[in-house]
């Protein structure tokens, strides 16, 4: 039950913070020597994020599901979509092999360096902090742009939102509106997933989990608790705070996972 909250509590957080949820499961599970979560379970979890998204944006996926063929944030997501379906067709099994944490050191520190360019390009885009921040004001090569850096963010370690908010930054969007967009991407994206591991569920006939169904329902509600609270705080945040503190904190975690991979071996196999 505590490891199933705990995994909870770091899927809702870290799927919306910019520090690559992925990431850290696999880094919370090598630590305390926890288990594979298992598909029913990660199912579940993925269930509790993609429920916060939902409650946190209700009156727009309400406005999108009135006016399905019209709405053009629908057709923003479909075109933002597009990339990552592609790569995860393409490149299925490359990924499920960096799961196993090899890669996670460099992608941490890939996504420090993605988050310390936030800054330079937040001045960069057209009225700076204070641009525009609907939506509807983006156009198809902005989404495209964040659709592709959330392609590039399949790898473990690499942040989905962090690298699609400075995708839409690089390409001109503002800062509140590349971080709705990419929360709202996230949907798009956890359904996608969640369609693909419920056929590997069924296929494998893995629907049991040994922690007891009151751990799951546990765990799915602690992921979006934490996920409201997590998106709640970063659309406050990302007004008037800097992503480069959350780029410090993945700097200094990849480089400890780094040295552990080169000279210890305490958590990870030695890459060397």
């Amino acid at each position: 039950m505590f490891e199933t909250i705990l995994l909870g509590i770091v899927q809702g957080l870290t799927e919306f913070l910019p520090v690559s949820s992925s990431g850290h499961l696999v880094l919370l599970q090598k630590v305390l020597g926890m288990p594979e979560t298992g598909l029913l379970l990660e199912i579940l979890l993925h269930m509790g994020t993609l429920l916060a998204v939902i409650i946190v944006f209700w009156k727009d996926w309400m406005s999108m599901l009135s006016h399905p063929f019209t709405s053009r944030r629908v057709r923003l997501l479909i075109v933002a979509t597009i990339p990552a379906v592609v790569a995860a067709l393409l490149l299925g099994d490359l990924l499920d092999r960096a799961f196993s944490g090899w890669f996670l050191g460099i992608s941490f520190l890939i996504t420090a360096a993605l988050l310390f360019a936030s800054d330079p390009l937040t001045r960069r885009a057209p009225g700076g902090r204070h641009a525009r921040d609907r939506i509807q004001d983006m156009n198809y090569k902005q989404a495209a742009a964040m659709g592709a850096m959330q392609a590039f963010a399949l790898v473990p370690g690499i942040s989905r939102s962090g690298s699609t908010i400075v995708g839409g930054l690089a390409a001109g969007v503002s800062r509140r509106a590349a971080a709705k967009f990419s929360f709202m991407m996230s949907a798009i994206a956890i359904v996608g997933s969640l369609v693909f591991k419920g056929k590997d569920l069924l296929d494998t006939s893995a629907a049991t989990f040994e922690g007891g169904y009151l751990a799951l329902v546990m765990g799915m509600l602690a992921a979006a608790v934490s996920g409201y609270l997590a998106i709640r705080w970063m659309l406050a945040l990302i007004q008037r705070a800097s992503l480069k503190w959350f780029g410090l904190y993945t700097l200094i975690l990849g480089m400890l996972v780094m040295f552990d991979q080169l000279m210890f071996g305490l958590i990870f196999d030695k890459i060397l």
